[in-house]
């Protein structure tokens, strides 16, 4: 027994060189089962998704296999493969990434969330509601991670001045359950002052006051990191998976160009809204926020500890000081960054794009535009004076932003994941891949659309609980794609609930970054974040069902074949007679 525990220790510090050696051959039968170009692209795709959702290797030297593996099994030739890494798609991303970095680099982030903190007042529920609020707006347009990062300090301090130090909470509810433990650890008299100073308490009272805290501090910690994973849905910037979508679209369906950063936040910033107000009230109701004093005040010890917690913010917001130059600098660059992305080509109306030759002008072009500003607009406020005083120090001219601090704030690895998505596509598209299996998914075109919905959002949500969401809509977008040409469904009523399901990863610390950094705090357990997650998965789901089946039909015609879907797969269409399959329009 203990020699097997030895051997199978020496494995589990092995296991990814193993699955190195071992996924190649496991799904070497691929390359003889099926046809040719077929099975070879299908032996690269499970190989990469095997060390995705295994991290064998790093996410970005696994989306750097195409360029290796495509070639050389003669899928596609390298100048195919190569410039699918940086497409104009990564363009519009890599200017997001660094208008968030200028936002870092001046503190205008904090700014904004101590602002709206202030605003939405400190009784637990409301203060939930303002984290909440505030994490998604900034995780819109920063990362989910580093907004995630920056909102649980902000959060720590408030809690502290609300209820005090965690640890001494802690041993409040520890020694009210276990007296004996407490004793030998000590910490019983910590508690017996707590009951001297507070007699007209019983120890009952204080137990249930202290069980109450350590639920409402849980409850601050878990809504931040689901906040950012659902705030990132609402632009196209806002997280990996929107992007690989508008990418992909572009790869098959050249023709379709529904979908823009102006039409995407029209359709997903509602959707976000519902989700994020429902989400707030099962959080709220479940840690222990929803209760009458939500509307109603009350004095006593809890109203004098959000006291403190309120000016603890104020406090906060005064030590910022007034706004300075480089802060409204960006405030404006940031708005004007925003407004020209949503009224380039919002599709309900005519954008300014209008004024430009047709198809010349996209959303990255808009966004590099802004961005580039940023490293030459000063960061001091010019003065003519400064000119003619030769007694003025001649300090050195700092723009916005420095190179530097880009190149150190933006994530590479995400841009090299995002084109080793964009190259699996094209390979699935032109090997022939996409139709094959399109082929063998003809009996799921007996299922109503509108459940299709809520099964593709369902499988993807709980699939990206345990890989990365941008690895998992690498892998499945394509045969969602098809699987939607087979069934004469317009492609978009599957491919836009397939993205917004995949970043909502709420069960698991291992699902998103945002979720291993609360978990890290220690303050949270694993039985926390499923119970929590498993119902804020449901609730995503059927908000996605929702939008899709009213606003989201309106606004991209989903009720119809489109005929920018027809000439990619002609010979799919042909295949399946539309009358074979129940229209669209007769299950919404």
């Amino acid at each position: 027994e203990m020699k097997l525990s030895a051997v199978s220790k020496k494995l589990w510090c092995v296991h990814k060189q193993l699955l190195l050696l071992l996924a190649p051959l496991v799904f070497l039968p691929l390359l003889f089962t099926l046809p040719e170009k077929e099975g070879k692209c299908l032996y690269v795709i499970l190989l990469m998704a095997t060390f995705w959702c295994t991290e064998a290797l790093p996410l970005a030297v696994t989306a750097m296999l195409p360029v290796c593996l495509f070639p050389t099994l003669g899928i596609l030739p390298a100048k195919k493969v190569c410039p699918q890494y940086f497409i104009e798609t990564n363009f519009l991303f890599l200017s997001g990434l660094i208008m968030a970095s200028s936002i870092e680099e001046w503190g205008l982030h904090q700014r904004i969330a101590l602002k709206v903190l202030s605003i939405v007042g400190v009784k637990p529920a409301w203060l939930i509601l303002g984290m909440m609020l505030t994490s998604s707006f900034l995780s819109m347009w920063l990362s989910n991670t580093a907004t995630t990062a920056m909102m649980l300090p902000i959060a720590s301090a408030i809690l502290e001045s609300l209820f005090g130090d965690l640890e001494t909470l802690k041993q409040k509810c520890q020694s009210l359950d276990d007296p004996e433990s407490a004793l030998i650890n000590g910490t019983l008299c910590a508690v017996t002052e707590f009951l001297k100073t507070n007699e007209t308490n019983t120890a009952e009272e204080i137990k249930s006051e202290a069980q109450y805290q350590m639920k409402v501090w849980k409850g601050f910690l878990i809504c931040i990191p689901y906040a950012a994973s659902i705030g990132g849905t609402a632009t196209l910037t806002g997280t990996a998976p929107n992007l690989i979508l508008i990418g992909q679209l572009k790869s098959y369906f050249p023709d379709c160009d529904l979908i823009n950063f102006g039409s995407w936040f029209a359709f997903a910033f509602p959707l976000m809204l519902l989700f994020l107000f429902l989400g707030w009230l099962w959080i709220s109701f479940l840690y222990g926020g929803l209760n009458s004093r939500l509307c109603f005040k009350k004095h006593d010890c809890r109203a004098q500890a959000e006291a403190k917690a309120k000016a603890l913010i104020i406090e906060d917001y005064k030590k910022l000081g007034p706004i300075n130059f480089a802060e409204g600098a960006i405030s404006f660059f940031f708005v004007l960054f925003a407004v020209l992305l949503f009224t380039r080509d919002p599709k309900f109306v005519t954008g300014w794009s209008v004024f430009f030759k047709k198809g010349y002008v996209s959303d990255a072009v808009t966004g590099v535009i802004i961005v580039s500003i940023l490293f030459f607009f000063p960061s001091q406020k010019p003065s003519l004076r400064w000119w003619f005083d030769p007694q003025a120090a001649n300090t050195p001219y700092v723009p916005l932003l420095s190179w530097k601090k880009a190149q150190d704030s933006v994530p590479w690895n995400i841009i090299m994941l995002l084109g080793g998505g964009f190259a699996m596509a094209k390979a699935c598209e032109e090997s022939g891949l996409a139709s094959w299996i399109g082929g063998h998914l003809q009996p799921l075109a007996d299922v109503p659309p509108a459940a299709a919905v809520m099964l593709i959002t369902a499988f993807l949500a709980c699939f990206t609980e345990f890989a990365s969401n941008t690895a998992t809509i690498i892998i499945f977008l394509p045969v969602i794609a098809e699987l939607a040409m087979r069934v004469s469904v317009n492609p978009l009523y599957f491919m836009i609930p397939a993205t917004v399901g995949c970043s909502y990863a709420f069960m698991l610390p291992v699902s998103t970054p945002p979720n291993s950094i609360a978990f890290a705090s220690g303050h949270l357990m694993v039985k926390d974040m499923v119970k929590t997650g498993f119902v804020m998965n449901i609730l995503g789901i059927l908000s996605v069902s929702l939008a899709m089946n009213t606003w989201g039909v309106a606004m991209f015609n989903l009720h119809s074949y489109p005929e920018w879907a027809h000439p990619v797969n002609k010979t799919a269409i042909a295949l399946v007679p539309f009358s074979s399959v129940p229209p669209l329009n007769a299950t919404l």
